[in-house]
């Protein structure tokens, strides 16, 4: 698993962040969207489609917002699965930024999920097997897929079967 890298220039205080997870049963296998980062920070490895709170916005707002920006896939924002608290450090030590992500179930709507101009690709990846298809995947990942799928499993609005064309 790869840590989040370090900005160049750290923010001057904590920035808030949504992640939109979304499971869907595909072939028999609870899968999640992921996306392979683009640009930096955490340039190649993957996560959940997310980016910033914008002024205005809920959390769920922003992450079912993100997801379709990233991805092109449509999804109803739910509950929320995890805060998770982002600290990286620099060699010497020194916090080089803070990040509050708030990780939101989406419910898919439609779409499949496509890249956008900021990701390399954007693909249904099994659950099952997320830590062993060799993906460089960000910290925790894993964990939030394994929390999206029980909670799929235990939310009657999450289709059984997402459409793969």
């Amino acid at each position: 698993m790869t840590q989040a890298a370090p900005l160049v220039s750290p923010p001057p205080r904590p920035v808030l962040g949504a992640l939109g997870v979304v499971c869907a049963s595909i072939d028999d296998e609870d899968c999640v969207i992921l996306v392979k980062r683009k640009n930096a920070p955490n340039a190649g490895t993957w996560g959940f489609p997310g980016g910033h709170v914008e002024l205005g916005e809920t959390a769920a707002e922003a992450a079912a917002r993100e997801l379709f920006e990233e991805t092109g896939v449509r999804a109803e924002a739910g509950r929320q699965l995890m805060t998770l608290d982002v600290i990286p450090r620099a060699a010497d030590g020194t916090v080089a930024g803070q990040y509050f992500l708030v990780a939101t179930l989406c419910h898919y709507v439609s779409g499949q999920p496509v890249a956008d101009d900021d990701a390399l690709e954007a693909r249904w990846v099994p659950v099952a097997r997320i830590e062993t298809l060799g993906l460089d995947l960000l910290d925790r990942v894993a964990e939030l897929a394994l929390l999206a799928q029980a909670a799929c499993r235990e939310d009657p609005r999450t289709p059984p079967s997402a459409p793969i064309t």
